[in-house]
């Protein structure tokens, strides 16, 4: 049984907690690999790595911290189908799929390579008589990313690039339920030429993140995950004195208004619904069709669809969603559709029903679901359900949708479908969410733009990557001079009087 260790100054490190997890093929449904899971002593020696490391690192300049990187970049392009391999392996998403986390992971890297011009300061001369003033931005030291599972490469780029670029430390907590890819980027990293001890990578669950959170010498944390968790990380990291980015979970919407065209929605619909079966942060989970006509329309082109999706492995070129991340999380996406037909929505397609590809019949699949009728009251319109299940609200005006996306706790995403540039132009200024879509299904911005929602998706004063990301990773120093009168005169050379 192969076992994934950590990552410490530069190296692999076995595990020496003797504490383990079980890392599942979701394809097959068989356990491949085990992962250690890290001991506090553990994650403080990774941390005490990274200590060590900093103040080189962080004298080092920002130009030679962004070839570092670059040559990252470089790597990254010409291996992303091994790392790829690696996310579809543990995960279970299509290799198509990986190989887009891949891509928009690497733009933050990309990003990051500009860093001696996101780091510029201000100067300002004459403040005063003689006086002028400028600001830079430092790193704050050893900083820390607890990553989710549905993006093990993605999201820790997300982080590491600009903290680094920035001249800070890292220690990555990769999910354990899919660890290889951290430590192929790890590697990699060294192979590029990041000093020893810059990055580091420790696997682990709870214990692992309890002692990144109370580590005195871990300055900040960023997080991405469940909203309970999300919670739990930035009060228990801003009760430890850290900065803390937590980014919490997501119910988003799309608005599809009567002059919308259809055959794009649905077709966008199909990909933000069913697109890495759901697992997705940024996943549209819930379609608010304007009036019972444009329902009725939308959902007899949604039907055919979803029933015709091709479900599979990422050994299969074909496949066009893959299982669940593992048998527990199939269960309970199973237990939601339950509940939501037990609540009154109307099941369109069950995925219930789904039979596995011959020789993957014990993997964690499950069919593309659609459930119309679904109500505010119901569990599956106030909880993530975070897989293959796309829910329809019926709203008879435009109103009637925007009420429906404020009355969500969540405001991670959103979109709207429609011709109407007034309406388009209206729903972006007015509706109350940190991400918005016109006539784009899932709005994750570009790496020089910033990623984040709003209410209990997202406990933090930063968006993450781009600048927002440039400003969590740094602190501002300002510093306020003048200089006493010199001598400016010629050399003199008579016998100097008074």
């Amino acid at each position: 049984m192969i076992e994934i260790g950590h990552y410490i100054s530069g190296t692999g490190v076995a595990g020496s907690s003797g504490r383990t997890a079980p890392v599942y093929n979701p394809a097959t449904g068989e356990q491949e690999k085990v992962v250690a899971l890290a001991s506090g002593d553990e994650v403080g020696r990774a941390v005490e790595a990274a200590r060590d490391a900093w103040p080189d690192w962080a004298a080092t300049t920002p130009l030679k911290r962004a070839r570092i990187l670059d040559r990252f970049k470089a790597i990254l392009w010409e291996r992303g189908d091994a790392l790829a391999r690696a996310i579809s392996s543990e995960h279970g998403k299509t290799h198509e799929d990986a190989m887009g986390e891949v891509t928009r992971g690497l733009e933050v890297v990309e990003f990051a390579t500009g860093i001696p011009s996101h780091l510029k300061g201000d100067f300002t001369e004459n403040v005063g008589s003689g006086v002028d003033s400028y600001s830079v931005r430092q790193p704050l030291g050893v900083v820390a990313g607890i990553t989710p599972f549905n993006f093990p490469a993605m999201v820790p780029m997300w982080m590491f690039p600009v903290a680094l670029a920035c001249g800070n430390t890292f220690v990555l907590k990769p999910s354990e339920r899919d660890p290889s890819a951290a430590l192929l980027i790890a590697e990699w990293l060294t192979e590029a030429g990041l000093p020893e001890g810059v990055f580091n990578v420790v696997q682990g669950d709870k214990e692992a993140v309890d002692a990144l959170l109370a580590h005195p010498d871990v300055k900040a944390v960023s997080f991405v995950g469940s909203t309970p968790i999300a919670k739990y990380i930035h009060r228990t990291g801003t009760a430890n004195g850290k900065r803390v980015q937590a980014l919490g979970g997501a119910k988003n919407h799309a608005v599809i208004m009567p002059d919308a065209d259809l055959d794009m929605a649905a077709n966008a619909l199909m990909g933000a619904a069913f697109g890495s079966a759901g697992e997705r942060c940024m996943a549209v989970s819930i379609a608010v069709p304007v009036t019972d006509a444009v329902a009725d329309a939308l959902i007899e082109k949604l039907v055919p669809k979803i029933e015709a999706l091709k479900i599979g492995p990422a050994s299969d070129e074909a496949s066009e969603m893959g299982p669940l991340v593992t048998g527990a999380h199939r269960d309970k996406v199973r237990g939601y559709i339950d509940r939501g037909e037990e609540e009154g929505a109307r099941i369109v397609v069950d995925g219930r029903t789904f039979k596995a590809p011959q020789g993957h019949e014990n993997g964690f699949y499950i069919g593309g679901t659609l459930m119309d009728r679904v109500e505010p009251e119901m569990d599956v319109w106030k909880e993530e359900i975070f897989g293959p299940v796309l829910g329809i609200v019926r709203r008879d005006s435009y109103q009637g949708a925007v009420d429906l996306v404020h009355a969500h706790n969540y405001a991670n995403g959103t979109a709207i479908f429609t011709r109407d540039g007034d309406a388009a132009r209206r729903f972006a200024q007015d509706i109350e969410v940190g991400m918005v879509g016109v006539n784009v299904p899932i709005p994750v911005p570009m790496a020089f733009h910033s990623f984040g929602g709003w209410k209990d998706s997202v406990f933090s004063d930063h968006a993450m990557h781009g600048m927002e990301g440039v400003r969590f990773y740094t602190r501002i120093k300002t510093t306020t001079l003048r200089w006493p009168t010199g001598i400016r005169d010629d050399a003199q050379f008579s016998m100097p009087t008074l």
